[in-house]
């Protein structure tokens, strides 16, 4: 029986939302494509009846994995617009995050895989990326555009770096330290940079 564009489209996303969770969980070479057909429910067969090789099927998961965490980062930063820098290095470096690589950070989850990814697909990751440091820039301090972006990147490294070193280590308290120190880092930071913005308006008023 011939399925609907509809229907098409439908299994298509299913197999994208799965393959976004399998892969950070397992890693792009931990899955196979049979895996992922199975898990979105779907034969192995129509595999490529939805994309044209797997290297597709990475880029595209990449890049739905990212949005959809952006957009929960989007909500956690706008819900603390005193400390919002502070409240999301909290939110990130939690021992959940740690726990479910599944549902969270690509970048945390895949960051030394996706240095050994083709092209297409660093590029791919490179554009929701942008997005993602875009989102940082507009919350980071800093009195200008090319500040703020520095801050934002620097905010997200320390971050990606923190969870990495935190999931390979099998101590739980030296995890659970490490998540703890950058996450205090990363507020110390921030409160610094208020301060030392204040100080300077005060000296150069408007």
């Amino acid at each position: 029986m011939k399925v609907s564009k509809q229907k098409m489209a439908e299994h298509r996303e299913q197999i994208i939302a799965a393959a976004a969770k399998q892969f950070r969980e397992k890693g792009f070479d931990g899955v196979s494509v049979a895996d992922l057909m199975k898990e979105a429910g779907l034969t192995h067969g129509g595999f490529y009846g939805h994309f044209s090789s797997k290297e597709e099927l990475v880029a595209l998961a990449s890049q739905s994995a990212m949005r959809e965490t952006a957009q929960k980062w989007e909500k956690v930063l706008e819900e603390s617009p005193d400390n919002p820098f502070e409240a999301f290095a909290q939110y990130y470096l939690s021992t959940r995050h740690q726990a479910h690589p599944e549902t969270g950070c690509l970048m945390a989850a895949l960051g030394s895989d996706l240095a050994r990814q083709p092209r297409s697909v660093k590029e791919a990751v490179m554009e929701e990326r942008n997005t993602v440091l875009d989102l940082f820039a507009r919350f980071a301090p800093g009195r200008t555009k090319a500040e703020r972006k520095k801050q934002a990147i620097s905010f997200f490294a320390q971050l990606v770096g923190a969870m990495i070193m935190a999931r390979s280590l099998p101590d739980r308290a030296r995890s659970e330290e490490i998540l703890k120190a950058v996450a205090a880092s990363v507020a110390n930071s921030v409160s610094t940079d208020a301060i030392g913005r204040s100080n300077q308006c005060e000296v150069n008023p408007a």
